[in-house]
């Protein structure tokens, strides 16, 4: 198993996410909902450790 460079810059909702490629992607989290741009994918943050995921396909 190799090692995995990730990194995360929050900048108030938004979250610029890094690997050792640099830039990957940036996401936006408002309360307990989050969308990443990405995988296109909508969560939803319930209790405890699980969460609600619903992706949106590319076209």
């Amino acid at each position: 198993m190799g090692l995995v460079f990730r990194k995360r810059k929050k900048i108030g909702p938004l979250i610029l996410n890094f690997t050792e490629n640099g830039y990957s992607s940036w996401s936006l989290k408002i309360g307990r909902w989050s969308w990443n741009s990405r995988s296109r994918a909508h969560r939803y943050d319930l209790p405890g450790p699980f969460s609600w995921k619903q992706d949106k396909s590319r076209s």
